[in-house]
């Protein structure tokens, strides 16, 4: 009886060497209003055909499965949330390989000179990370609720700045900045 011939093992891919496939929504909040606005991002993406993962940033510590992020947090008394800064720190070498948006809330109106100067906040912020090149950056009204906030700030002005029809247009106009760039990454563009 002849010996069996010896074959080389069958190769069958991990799951971390399929090519990622998922947007992630990361936000960084204090209060909760930036998780709202994520998971309004997260569902228009969802509704666009995207498979979305909505996570804390300060939870995120794993960013191979994504083939995409947004990374969203609020602007308190003229800076980024730390956990925002965190996260593109913690991950910037994967973040130089895939696309990225950004967004931060803050202006208690969405008047030119209130979006100006959170827009100058924000910009300040992402200085840091010179390597970071995101796909798109915005500016969303914010939330100012006198009842979770201590003195002095407990004595302002109730308002709710954030237009939701401008957030889902934003993240329908991510779909088609994604399926235009098809999503490159570490490996190269995704199959078609």
């Amino acid at each position: 009886m002849a010996e069996p011939t010896a074959h080389p093992p069958t190769r069958v891919p991990a799951p971390h060497d399929a090519p990622p496939r998922r947007v992630l929504v990361a936000y960084a909040t204090r209060h909760g209003s930036t998780r709202e606005v994520a998971e309004t991002i997260a569902t228009t993406l969802q509704e666009h055909g995207e498979r979305v993962d909505l996570r804390a940033a300060a939870d995120c510590h794993d960013l191979s499965a994504y083939r995409a992020i947004v990374l969203g947090g609020a602007l308190y008394m003229g800076r980024w949330h730390r956990d925002a800064r965190t996260f593109l720190r913690r991950h910037s070498p994967t973040l130089q390989t895939r696309p990225i948006a950004i967004f931060a809330m803050g202006p208690q109106s969405m008047d030119e000179r209130s979006v100006r100067g959170a827009r100058r906040q924000l910009d300040n912020a992402l200085r840091r990370f010179r390597d970071l090149d995101p796909m798109a950056v915005t500016i969303f009204g914010g939330v100012i609720d006198p009842a979770d906030l201590r003195f002095p700030f407990n004595r302002m002005k109730a308002s709710d700045a954030r237009d939701w029809d401008t957030i889902r247009a934003w993240a329908t106009e991510l779909t088609s900045r994604l399926a235009a760039s098809n999503a490159p990454t570490a490996d190269g563009p995704e199959p078609g």
